[in-house]
């Protein structure tokens, strides 16, 4: 790779200043008096509930400074509370100024718990009804209730009311997605849409996830960073014309006469009229995407709002053909890049010359160099020593450091093409890794691989999986503090539900799901270890098997670092399914592979065990 090559950057390294965290809580406060009242709860969220958002929607960054994915902060007179889960614990403290904002696990004390405590007896608690679902209402009432408080909707959300600069709502250009990438017509899915909203009683369904939409009428934007999302939102009766609400009004006609086949287009200004204008049916609005703005237009216009689950959400988990295709066309394309990353890395880091956005940067380039990426599907995680063992640690100007020898380095990251989304984590060895380094890496890499070679029954859920992940690493008094596994889209979310290997995975496996298989271990200020590969749920046969069986197919294709194995912790089966998965790796990649990467790549996949 030369320095000549054209970059392509999809991320920046910049990092929301939490200096001015004391001056912005305190204009808040300010509006919350002219409000008439007494906290103001802030989520990581936009009207659609979604986990990446446009860089207007960005209020909680620009209040704390904390970047993570997902959190909730809530301001009071006196007081001001971040809540994180477990992938952000580390994180926060590092982001927040926490003289003024007291960052707290969700593991210790949920916002609700802390509200109930927190509030005074009388005091008014305001949120957005755009930035909740009913079901957030109703634990926020259940709260203020026990804290003698009530609970207060604003007309304006208080964070815009003071945010000095901020950005302008998105309007990119709405694309449609081929019919060969997508295997199934965009009217072919609505009929089926409509068959199950004909099970449901309702008789209209509200797309509110861009999700969903971009599944059902085969379109895709870029509205927000990392997901081809068009914005906006769809009416779907259970008999009649769709109608089409997006926030985009850059639609070429080609584009704008395919939808129009499908339903009437309106600007999403138009949305809120139209659906107070259905009058009193029954309206299907989505459990984990719809606002309650949505569920107090329905019912202000006499219609009752049924609350419940999308059904274009599990229809899309399961990926046809044509999308299992170009996921696995994805991954091997990706997974040229990630190799050639991989061995550039080696030599880099062995120079003792590698920065962390150096590598993010590099590993860009790689993809781009292939010609078919669209965007990474998140922002890439590249950690060097303790910066590894922030679970979702993004790089900054700020925080940006050289990998030392005897360190580890964790790179967690993916890609977006047009038929497909990747997701892949490998962990390398700088310099000699400790033995410790070695246990904790082969602990991790065993939960790996039994997730890969598990065999399981039609019917198995998720949180019955999830365990195989930890079982070595509980036998060392180890675990993780993050799911296993998530769902993945077809040239949508890297993150995509209903489906989770997890504790709280409840929802059952099918065949044509893609999830991560992504087990970990992170010692606080040292190094941090993750293993992800996405896999495929498949039909398995086994002879004289007396129920149908489901399995794994691995997608991603990169080698493991064999410096960080320690062998004699693995049994043969594990030895041959790593020797398989690395002949399977070399023999798909080499012959794309310039000599020198393919020799590195033979050398990074060679038996474990030498001549067995």
């Amino acid at each position: 790779m030369t320095t000549a090559q054209p970059r392509h950057r999809f991320q920046t390294f910049d990092d929301p200043s939490h200096r001015k965290g004391p001056e912005r809580i305190a204009a808040l406060r300010a509006a919350m008096r002219e409000a008439r009242v007494d906290g103001f709860v802030v989520p990581r969220a936009d009207e659609h509930q979604s986990e990446y958002v446009p860089a207007h929607a960005e209020r909680l960054a620009w209040l704390t400074g904390f970047t993570g994915s997902a959190g909730t902060a809530v301001v009071l007179a006196d007081a001001a509370a971040l809540f994180v889960d477990g992938r952000y614990t580390l994180q926060a403290p590092e982001q927040v100024d926490t003289g003024v904002i007291t960052p707290v696990p969700l593991a210790e004390k949920t916002a609700e718990a802390w509200l109930a405590e927190a509030l005074k007896q009388g005091a008014i608690l305001g949120y957005d009804p755009w930035l909740h679902t009913p079901d957030g209402v109703a634990r926020l009432e259940r709260a203020v209730a026990k804290a003698g408080a009530s609970l207060r909707p604003v007309a304006e959300n208080l964070v815009d009311a003071v945010w000095a600069g901020r950005p302008r709502p998105p309007a990119g250009a709405v694309v449609l997605q081929p019919e060969a990438l997508a295997g199934e017509g965009a009217s072919d899915k609505l009929a089926r849409i409509r068959e199950g909203l004909s099970g449901s009683g309702c008789d209209a369904l509200v797309i509110s996830d861009p999700h969903n939409l971009a599944w059902a009428f085969n379109l895709r934007g870029s509205d927000v960073t990392h997901t081809p999302l068009a914005l906006g939102y769809a009416l779907v009766p259970r008999q009649g014309r769709a109608r089409l609400f997006l926030v985009s009004s850059e639609i070429a006609p080609e584009v704008r006469s395919a939808l129009e086949g499908l339903a009437d287009i309106a600007p999403r200004g138009a949305f809120a009229d139209a659906l107070a204008g259905l009058g009193n049916g029954r309206i299907r609005l989505d459990a984990a995407t719809g606002a309650a703005a949505l569920k107090n237009l329905v019912e202000a216009a006499g219609g009752v709002a049924d609350v419940g689950p999308d059904p274009i959400t599990a229809l899309k988990a399961v990926k046809n053909e044509a999308e299992i295709a170009g996921a696995r066309a994805a991954h091997i394309r990706d997974g040229l890049a990630v190799t050639r990353f991989l061995a550039w890395l080696d030599a880099r880091a062995a120079a003792g010359a590698l920065g962390e956005i150096e590598a993010v940067e590099a590993l860009e380039d790689f993809r781009a160099a292939g010609g078919e990426l669209r965007d990474v599907s998140f922002p890439t995680i590249s950690g060097s020593g303790p910066n590894g063992a922030i679970v979702h640690y993004r790089v900054t100007r700020a925080t940006d450091r050289r990998v030392q020898p005897g360190e580890l380095f964790l790179v967690d990251s993916g890609a977006q093409y047009r038929d497909g989304t990747t997701d892949v984590t490998r962990t390398v060895a700088v310099g000699e890794p400790s033995a410790e380094m070695r246990d904790r890496f082969t602990r991790v890499l065993k939960g790996h691989v039994a997730i890969s070679r598990a065999v399981f029954p039609k019917g198995t859920t998720g949180a019955q999986i999830d365990a195989l992940a930890r079982l070595s690493l509980w036998e060392a008094g180890l675990d993780f503090d993050h799911g296993t596994g998530h769902g993945v889209g077809s040239f949508l979310s890297v993150h995509e539900g209903p489906q989770r290997i997890a504790k709280t995975g409840t929802v059952v496996l099918q065949p044509g799901m893609i999830l991560s298989n992504e087990p970990g271990y992170y010692r606080a200020g040292a190094y941090g270890i993750r293993t992800e590969n996405l896999v495929l749920v498949r039909d398995i046969e086994i002879a004289g098997a007396e129920r149908p069986m489901l399995g794994f197919e691995t997608l991603t294709l990169a080698p493991y670092d064999w410096r960080l194995i320690e062998i004699a912790l693995l049994s043969p089966a594990e030895i041959a399914w790593i020797d398989a998965y690395h002949g399977r790796v070399r023999e798909t990649l080499s012959a794309d592979l310039a000599s020198e990467t393919a020799l590195w790549l033979e050398r990074a996949t060679a038996p474990l065990v030498p001549g067995v």
